[in-house]
């Protein structure tokens, strides 16, 4: 009768778990809500089931245990740690309380847990759909304390999580957090502002293992979009210790690291200007390639590997460091629309290739789009590793940008967020959608005074073996500025050519104005990148 496994998931996420769980001679049994999850096949037998239904998953689990001489469950990257804990208190398997999981899956125990053992985190309060409005206490309170950050108590991937500096911002946020929560609840806490980290830990009988530090970059306000992660962070030594140590203490608050206690653990934690303060700890391994891809590449150790032998009753092994390189995960996103065709430039003009480890798209022909609100809205992700942290970045940016996503013509959300150059959401300090080059003043005048010329006049013309002519916009081209992608304007005007097939040229003054773009081509171009300027393109009908 063989070792057997559950990993609860079947994603990405969980790949690497169920590949090493095989490679450690374990029977890998994958548990999923959906049939159509990519790593599948990957198990030795999968079941279909709600990874939200601890009680089937129970059910299940009791099935095997008789018919294996040794049964463990886990997961890594999901937020179903309750199921996992809830299954192995319920059979006497290993791991944490069942208790100590929900402490760490729902975010409003989570923030009592903090405060009652003075660990240093937001002030907040629980808000659901029926208890608040524009003039309830709870609001009122609320507003002394802007900015203030909304996100549902009980879900993942800065879903439904955003900051909010108004009162008017207030309530269609708080809407939209309680939205994605499955408990219909969501936590209004006050802004931290200061550097963002991630850590990962395994802890054993009591002893926490630190398995890596991580910088988060995050952009897009009033959302959290994390645009990447370098791996080990850049901090001063005794900054570092003092995040590590209140990461250890928030750990121990939510009972998850007892004596008798196997697990893991995931924080996000800020470094403010009061000192670290803990943003969140989940009761599993990360899920944003870290644990699993970026501290193997720069480490050598395995926290994963780790878990899975824990969870199986084993001594952890895997987290002894092997050597020091960097490594860094940087994300590639689209503006709205339908996508027609993905394209990688050739790998020669990327340069580094020798670093890049891994290539994660999320997206396919025909798909919609849309710029990312949230972290599992972006369309995919690099890895990149190298002996030094220069390399692994300028790999990984690099190899981010060869992604050219080529949207379809006749999409209305294309057109609608290429015309709202100003967001559409705009009603307090920020402005999204960004515009992907953000101008000067002086910019945005000079703009203003280059020609445009007749659409409907270009569109009648047969063009299709010359070349578009471009009014000059010297001022902007030699600019410093990059868009979202950290492409400069001539990179993106580049990426456009290579899309179009049509040289892009400037034009000379005795050209017609009926062959030239003009102002509208630029504005789309600041707008939406080099997407903007094919989408401008297209729709001239060639």
């Amino acid at each position: 009768m063989k070792e057997t496994l559950i990993i609860l998931g079947a994603g990405v996420m969980q790949g690497p778990a169920i590949k090493i769980a095989k490679e450690l001679g374990f029977n890998t049994v994958a548990l999923d809500g959906s049939k159509d999850a990519p790593c599948i096949s990957m198990a030795d037998r999968f079941e279909q089931i709600d990874l939200k239904d601890k009680e089937g998953i129970e059910t299940f689990a009791r099935s095997l245990k008789n018919s294996c001489s040794n049964l463990g469950i886990m997961t890594a990257g999901t937020d179903f740690s309750a199921s996992v804990a809830w299954t192995a208190e319920k059979l006497n398997l290993l791991g944490i309380p069942y208790e100590a999981a929900l402490n760490a899956s729902d975010k409003s125990r989570m923030r009592e847990c903090f405060k009652k053992a003075g660990i240093s985190s937001p002030d907040f309060m629980v808000i659901s759909e029926d208890s608040f409005s524009l003039s309830s206490t709870p609001f009122n309170e609320a507003l002394d304390r802007f900015p203030l950050v909304l996100k549902p108590v009980d879900n993942m991937g800065s879903r439904g999580c955003r900051r909010v500096d108004t009162p008017g911002e207030f309530y269609e946020a708080a809407r939209a957090a309680i939205g994605f929560s499955r408990s219909g609840r969501a936590i209004a806490e006050s802004y931290m502002d200061g550097p963002e980290f991630s850590v990962d830990a395994v802890y054993y009988r009591g002893e926490i293992t630190i398995c890596g530090l991580a910088d988060r970059h995050i952009f897009f306000p009033p959302y959290f979009i994390e645009m990447g992660h370098t791996m080990p962070a850049t901090i001063e030594e005794e900054k570092q210790q003092a995040l590590l140590e209140t990461f250890r203490a928030g750990v121990r608050a939510l009972g998850l690291a007892g004596k008798d206690s196997i697990g893991a653990a995931k924080g996000d934690i800020k470094l403010t200007a009061c000192g670290p303060m803990i943003g969140e700890i989940a009761a599993r391994l990360s899920g944003g390639y870290m644990s699993g891809w970026t501290y193997p590449y720069s480490s050598g150790a395995s926290p994963i590997k780790a878990a899975i032998l824990m969870a199986m009753g084993k001594e952890p092994q895997g987290l002894n460091p092997a050597k020091n390189w960097t490594s860094a995960e940087r994300a590639f996103i689209s503006i709205p629309g339908t996508v027609k065709q993905i394209t990688r430039i050739d790998e020669q003009r990327t340069g580094n290739n020798e670093y890049i480890n891994d290539f994660f798209l999320r997206i396919k022909e025909g798909d919609k789009v849309s710029f990312p609100e949230n972290n599992v809205t972006k369309c995919g992700n690099i890895i990149a590793s190298a002996p030094d942290r220069q390399s692994a970045v300028i790999a990984a940016e690099t190899a981010a940008r060869s992604v050219l996503i080529r949207l379809e013509s006749a999409d209305e959300e294309t057109r609608k967020f290429l015309l709202n150059k100003s967001g559409s959401l705009a009603q307090g300090t920020f402005i999204f959608p960004p515009d992907a080059f953000q101008l000067t003043e002086e910019l945005k005048q000079a703009l203003e005074q280059l020609p445009d010329y007749n659409e409907a006049n270009i569109r009648a013309r047969s063009i299709r073996t010359s070349s578009w002519l471009i009014t000059p916009f010297n001022s902007f081209e030699s600019s410093c500025l990059t868009d979202y992608m950290g492409r400069t304007v001539k990179e993106a005007l580049e990426a456009a050519r290579l899309l179009t097939g049509f040289p892009l040229k400037e034009a000379q003054k005795n050209a017609e104005n009926n062959n030239i773009l003009g102002r509208s081509f630029w504005a789309a171009l600041i707008r939406g990148s080099y997407q903007g300027a094919v989408y401008y393109i297209d729709n001239l009908g060639v």
